[in-house]
């Protein structure tokens, strides 16, 4: 790990939500995903396949397709989240293991998404993770301007009094990881662990060599077990 930053000096801990803090096999988000689809087609009044497009476009290009919806067809977030987080959350299982760990950790345990706070709690409620963190930072708190748009992470670090260069940031997509190492962040990049399938796009598996990746686990508990023994 020569050059790549450590964790000796933090005391701020960052957290992505989806498919950081659960697995990426799970699968959560593909209900999310398909819920996307059907508003977009909805609104629009469009094939599902043509939607699945301009979804997938949007996402790429403004970092949520809300903000594309937002941005070029008058989509009001309220009405969008509520509909998006509809979703069955019973294939998350607690994890006390990761709960110890987080709990473990020295200093702050924060969330950065870009959903709401309503899909963290119900997402953290199933892990059994609700009294492991000490603030949210949601799509709204950003005034919906999601990550990677760098005045989302000022922003955050402004409300939550974080210091970026005594904090790390855990996220599963390398493209938000580099704006929190530019700020100074210690960053990880969460990966599937291969062993089961996961519905995800090829450019959101990509970036575990770049350079604004300090480490790259498959197993964040575990991972989060070895920081607290070092």
């Amino acid at each position: 790990m020569n050059g790549k930053r450590t964790f000796t000096h933090i005391d701020s801990w960052v957290f992505d939500l989806d498919n950081t803090l659960y697995p990426h096999h799970v699968n959560l988000w593909q209900q999310v995903d398909a819920r996307i689809g059907e508003f977009v087609s909805a609104w629009l009044n469009i094939s599902r396949d043509e939607a699945r497009a301009l979804q997938k476009d949007y996402y790429k290009r403004f970092g949520t397709t809300m903000r594309g919806m937002m941005t070029l067809h008058g989509v009001r977030a309220d009405d969008y989240l509520a509909y998006l987080h509809r979703i069955d959350h019973s294939p998350l299982e607690p994890n006390p293991a990761m709960g110890e760990a987080i709990a473990r950790l020295p200093g702050r345990k924060l969330i950065l998404t870009n959903g709401s706070v309503d899909h963290v709690d119900a997402v953290l409620a199933r892990l059994g993770l609700s009294g492991h963190f000490d603030g949210v930072f949601d799509i709204i708190a950003a005034e919906l301007e999601p990550k990677p748009a760098p005045q989302t992470y000022q922003k955050f670090l402004r409300d939550h009094s974080v210091d970026p260069t005594r904090a790390a940031m855990f996220e599963d997509l390398a493209r938000n990881l580099v704006v929190p190492h530019q700020l100074g962040m210690t960053t990880v990049l969460v990966v599937p662990d291969g062993s089961k399938e996961v519905v995800r796009e090829d450019w959101e598996l990509e970036g575990r060599d770049a350079a604004h990746v300090d480490h790259v686990t498959d197993d964040l508990t575990g991972f989060l077990k070895g920081l607290v023994h070092k």
